[in-house]
């Protein structure tokens, strides 16, 4: 999907240069602004400082600063931790000029539909993209004017009204069905231009049933498995975010981190299972095999995060978990347990530069594996994790580079390839 990686210039180079013009810039003008105040002042008239001029000059600084702060911004993407820095650079840029998404209006907003079951949980990136793309610029009433269209059908919402796996199946299917009969966009393109988002693996089956829907259609799904039908070039790795974070985020203290590797957990796969068998007795790892009992004190499993070296991060019931999410949030750098997952923004970052991504098998030499990581390359892991961790964060409304515009850019390259 990239093309060759440009070669770019040192990032702290290239900031420390920035950054010293623009300082001799407001230095400049603070002489000038000096010296014509002295001279205004030794004249035979001495002229007043005028509120005018107060503000004119007080507005060059802040345009200044503000210039300062947009290019220390975009030096931030100008790093190897993305796959094509200058091409993810361009691209947004694009994006966030012209991406137009068309919101189908028809569905109870108090049943399944249009607006997000809640912004808590293991499900709530689900709830923060139906919230977010309402408080975002990328919404159109024209769906002329449109480049995707967002079926807004919440299983999250069926899943807390009790609805049966059978009955979400048939709600989902008369809803699109309903779109197709009323509407001439789905019959454009066969649902190519379509997308909806489900964070709950059981909201992916109940999609199933209509067999267009998941062969055409967009799917932005928390569980990406390649084994299941995920789609890597059409459908879209949803993060799994469990928000709000108990805890404020980690990072820049690596001399704290004195634990090699942590995790725990229910053992609800058969990669948990192994993880906890062979390793719950080291005393490097700090394994349990169950989740940690809230009895023991407050927040004692997030203040583990802040304390490890790499987080251990295997596939549950499904193969993603929130816990990637967790350790980037807390400065761990997160191992990667799970086969067949695809990683949230994989073709936009280098998940080998602030992660450790193993395979299942690689569990029975874990410890091994870790200990060989040198202190150098752990500190330059935790370095760029710091760099990703707004990328892993929901916010409303939604702010520059964090997860719902991650989301939004990897629908806006998808649109690329549709064909009409």
């Amino acid at each position: 999907m990239w093309s060759a990686k440009p070669p770019q210039p040192p990032s702290s180079t290239y900031c420390s240069l920035q950054s010293s013009l623009l300082s001799l810039a407001i230095l400049t003008l603070l002489s000038f602004t000096y010296l014509s105040l002295k001279s205004f002042h030794s004249s035979n008239s001495p002229l007043p400082l005028t509120p005018s001029l107060v503000i004119q000059s007080s507005q060059v600084v802040r345009q200044v600063a503000e210039q300062q702060r947009e290019q220390e911004e975009e030096e931030e993407v100008i790093t190897d931790v993305y796959n094509s820095p200058g091409v993810f650079k361009l691209n947004y840029e694009e994006m966030e000029r012209k991406f137009k998404v068309y919101i189908y209006k028809d569905g109870d907003p108090k049943t399944f539909y249009q607006t997000p079951r809640k912004l808590t949980g293991k499900y709530s990136s689900e709830g923060y993209f139906f919230q977010n793309i309402r408080e975002s610029k990328f919404v159109t009433d024209d769906p002329d004017q449109a480049h995707l269209f967002f079926i807004p059908i919440s299983c999250h919402k069926m899943r807390g009204k009790g609805t049966s796996y059978e009955n979400m199946t048939i709600i989902v299917q008369n809803y699109v069905d309903s779109l197709i009969a009323k509407y001439p966009y789905w019959n454009r393109t066969m649902g190519a231009d379509h997308f909806f988002v489900t964070c709950h693996d059981v909201g992916v089956r109940a999609t199933e049933g209509h067999p267009f829907l998941v062969k055409n259609a967009i799917r932005v799904v928390c569980s990406p498995s390649y084994d299941v039908g995920y789609i890597p070039h059409k459908d879209v790795a949803l993060p799994q975010v469990l928000q709000p974070f108990a805890l404020p985020a980690g990072g820049n203290d690596i001399e704290n981190r004195t634990t090699l590797g942590f995790w725990a957990g229910h053992r609800n796969s058969k990669i948990r299972v192994i993880l906890a068998r062979q390793w719950e007795n080291d005393t490097e790892l700090d394994i349990s095999n169950n989740r940690i009992n809230r009895a023991t004190g407050p927040l004692v499993y997030q203040k583990r995060f802040y304390r490890t070296k790499f987080c251990i991060c295997p596939g549950g019931s499904q193969v993603n978990s929130a816990r990637i999410t967790d350790s980037i949030h807390y400065g761990c750098v997160p191992v990667i347990l799970s086969d067949y997952y695809d990683l949230p923004f994989n073709d936009i970052v280098d998940w080998h530069k602030f992660a450790v991504v193993l395979r299942e098998k690689d569990v029975y030499e874990l410890k091994q594996i870790l200990k060989n990581i040198t202190q150098d390359k752990f500190v330059t892991l935790h370095n760029n994790l710091v760099k990703v961790q707004k990328h892993f964060q929901w916010n409303s409304p939604p702010i520059r580079h964090d997860a719902f515009h991650m989301v939004m850019y990897e629908l806006w390259l998808r649109h690329h390839v549709i064909k009409y």
